[in-house]
């Protein structure tokens, strides 16, 4: 039986294009999400960023696999010298009001190390909480 991916949504107080830019800006994305230096944001590209825990840091190796400008954007998403697949996609849907949905969908965590807790399903499921209700929430509300 297949895992289901995480799913993380939010209904953010800023509009789809104020969304959008946090999402695919190297210079806003540091923010709230990691400090991403050659991170642009085009079908095929690919970065790197170190991220984790303070004990452990591991290198993401990323290839940006899904781009509809101003919708949607996802990537591959590895580790190095770690074994397993995943992918996330961030999707954006204007709301009224100057609102916008975000839907975080990351797939493929099962196929991770089960001997890491830092890879189980609660650790990544708490990290993109974190991550989109507080951190890119509190960048673009505030």
């Amino acid at each position: 039986m297949k895992t289901p991916p995480i799913i993380v949504e939010a209904i953010l107080n800023a509009p789809a294009d104020k969304v959008w830019a946090a999402l695919t800006h190297h210079r806003q994305m540091k923010h709230w999400y990691f400090d991403i230096e050659d991170f642009i944001a085009e079908y095929g590209a690919e970065f790197e960023f170190y991220g984790g825990t303070p004990e452990r840091q591991y290198l993401h190796k990323c290839k940006i696999t899904d781009l509809v400008q101003d919708q949607k954007i996802g990537y591959d998403w590895k580790y190095d010298g770690v074994e397993g697949d995943s992918h996330v996609t961030f999707e954006i849907h204007p709301e009224e009001g100057d609102k916008t949905k975000l839907r975080l969908v990351h797939s493929g965590t099962e196929t991770f190390p089960t001997y890491d807790t830092n890879f189980s399903r609660t650790s990544f499921e708490n990290g993109w909480n974190e991550i989109i209700n507080t951190n890119l929430r509190n960048y673009l509300e505030s």
